[in-house]
């Protein structure tokens, strides 16, 4: 446990480095469930981590640990962790906890906003239509999801493209992204280290639904003019319309505000990217190291704990 209960947190200050290389150098799917799976198992680990050095401290105090029938002179000469190091520990974990709590309501809280707002609107094949000069469209999920289109958006872009825009938008539906969204939240609301890789996942969905609207139109070059198109009408014209307040895929037109427009516009004329697997393997190789320390370090307390109980 001396050095197991470390390691998922040297991962965290190591993980965000791999974000960017990921999310350019990897297909947008594959990149998306890496980075996700990547925030999700080391807020955990980190978390799971900072519990266990946590506990170390608590049943040095006799009155603590008489709760478990432990011996708090035992737990003082045998504990691998410094008291201080502890009561940090422990201080990080109240804040954790109380943070993740936070994001898991208020996201929840959004979710439930948008399925009834979502369930409310009259669309036709998914599509909602609203009066509003200012170009916007988004995606609000629910059961069903809903695609929302303004008239502004509409008439800035011609037929072709309005096929493009309603492929990116219904890919992100289909795809459940604001799920892959709000995972990643949880994870670096539970370990702030880990806020590059939700923002990273922001990019990649964008990115993914770039390339479902190229496989659909079967023209990369026309959607990454389209993405261009849409960005600059949705770059002069702030949104305006109620329902983009609701922050699931973004405030703005998901299509062309949400991340970097450049790099997504750069990306789809360029050949589809690959799986990349020394990216993939590295990814899982961090991953499995976070998991097999975390379970050591369990392990490693769980051995003290019996000691110090025979103590």
């Amino acid at each position: 446990m001396r050095i197991a209960v470390y390691v998922p947190l040297l991962l965290s200050l190591l993980a965000p480095l791999g974000a960017r290389p990921l999310s350019e150098r990897c297909e947008p799917r594959l990149a998306t469930w890496l980075l996700t799976a990547s925030a999700l198992v080391l807020g955990t680990a980190t978390t799971i981590s900072l519990g266990l050095l946590a506990i170390t401290g608590l049943i040095r105090f006799p009155q603590l640990a008489g709760l478990g029938h432990w011996s708090a002179h035992t737990a003082q000469r045998d504990d691998p962790a410094e008291l201080s190091v502890a009561l940090i520990a422990g201080l990080l974990l109240g804040a954790t906890v109380l943070m993740a709590a936070r994001m898991l309501w208020r996201r929840a809280r959004t979710l439930a906003t948008a399925a009834l707002e979502a369930a409310c609107m009259p669309a036709e094949d998914g599509l909602v239509v609203i009066e509003d000069e200012a170009p916007n469209a988004f995606a609000i999920p629910g059961l069903p999801g809903r695609v929302v289109v303004s008239t502004g958006m509409l008439h800035t872009l011609d037929e072709a493209e309005r096929h493009i825009l309603l492929a990116h938008e219904r890919a992100h539906l289909t795809a459940h992204h604001y799920a892959f969204v709000a995972l990643t939240q949880l994870g670096a609301a539970a370990n702030p280290l880990l806020r590059p890789l939700a923002t990273a996942v922001t990019y990649t969905i964008e990115r993914w639904a770039d390339e479902n609207a190229a496989i659909a139109t079967g023209d990369r070059e026309r959607v990454a003019r389209t993405v261009g198109k849409a960005a600059l009408a949705a770059h002069h014209a702030p949104a305006r319309t109620p329902g983009a307040a609701l922050g699931i895929l973004g405030r703005r037109t998901p299509l062309a505000a949400a991340g970097p427009v450049p790099r997504r516009v750069a990306a789809l004329l360029a050949p589809p990217f690959g799986r990349h697997p020394v990216l993939a393997a590295a990814t899982a190789t961090v991953l499995v190291a976070a998991v097999l320390s975390t379970a050591d370090a369990a392990q490693d307390l769980h051995l003290l704990l019996v000691s110090v109980g025979a103590g």
